[in-house]
């Protein structure tokens, strides 16, 4: 599955060559390459920025110095690159692009996580991802010591408001899932109001999710819901109030943000002839 994407990033940017290196710099010459921190973050997509490389040339060397979900402080050298000067040039950008990007989700996710440290709560991550990477962003996620939500539309039931509006009622369509859907299938509900958590659990959910819900009322809403069914927090939730949502006993914590705005970390390559 990462391989076709690898593959897809590096055809649209080297197209038919890359032909500024071609044109400068010699065929045959050997070089070394240092990939650099510029800032501290948590690193993700080391494996992927190798695979970068090693597409485009089997015999290129790459030399890992951090692993995945590592804190790095920076000007460290995450990892080292040998091999043709024009092929590490032509995978440079797209080694970067995916290192950044991922590592930036990692380390907006461990930020989440550091915040509700101590509390019962769980920062999952949602489907706003980057359409075709989200395998590679959840991934990124746990790298920053997140859990994963569900992956699609085929692998869990998550009913919302437009299916509640189109249904008519959270009965009606909690109703229509369990007639098609295996018993082994956990259903969750979106609930905007204390009513709502009402009629989900009346209609047995397995899991709740709260939809931009204020301090007071999740805190109502899990006295109502009483373990009866795991606890969601979703929407208007940020760095500077996630530890009080943490702290009103909900279970899980939906962060849309860790991956549709995790800001790409500063990372360089280094390169030297050999």
């Amino acid at each position: 599955m990462i391989r076709p994407i690898i593959i897809k990033a590096l055809e649209e940017d080297i197209g038919h060559g890359d032909i500024t290196s071609s044109a400068i710099i010699r065929d045959g010459l050997e070089a070394k390459g240092l990939i650099i921190a510029k800032e501290d973050f948590v690193l993700a997509g080391i494996g992927v920025a190798s695979e970068c490389f090693k597409t485009l040339d089997p015999e290129i060397i790459f030399k890992e110095r951090f692993g995945d979900g590592n804190k790095v402080k920076a000007r460290k050298v995450i990892a080292e690159v040998k091999g043709n000067a024009q092929t590490i040039l032509m995978a440079e950008r797209v080694a970067l692009n995916f290192l950044q990007r991922l590592s930036g989700i990692a380390t907006l996710t461990s930020k989440y996580v550091e915040k509700i440290k101590g509390t019962k709560a769980k920062i999952v991550d949602t489907r706003k991802t980057t359409p075709g990477l989200r395998v590679l962003e959840k991934y990124a996620v746990r790298m920053g010591g997140g859990f994963n939500h569900r992956f699609g539309l085929y692998d869990a039931v998550l009913i919302k408001d437009n299916h509640i509006e189109l249904s008519g009622s959270i009965k009606k369509a909690v109703e229509n899932v369990k007639g098609k859907t295996s018993h082994t299938t956990r259903i969750e509900v979106e609930a905007r109001s204390l009513k709502e958590v009402k009629d989900a659990l009346q209609s047995g959910v397995d899991i709740i999710m709260l939809d931009n819900m204020d301090l007071e009322t999740t805190r109502k809403a899990v006295k109502l819901i009483q373990g009866k069914a795991l606890i969601e927090a979703s929407g208007n939730i940020n760095l500077d109030n996630v530890r009080e949502m943490a702290k009103t006993g909900v279970d899980l914590i939906s962060i849309g943000a860790i991956t549709h705005s995790a800001p790409a970390v500063d990372i360089s390559l280094e390169i030297k002839p050999l």
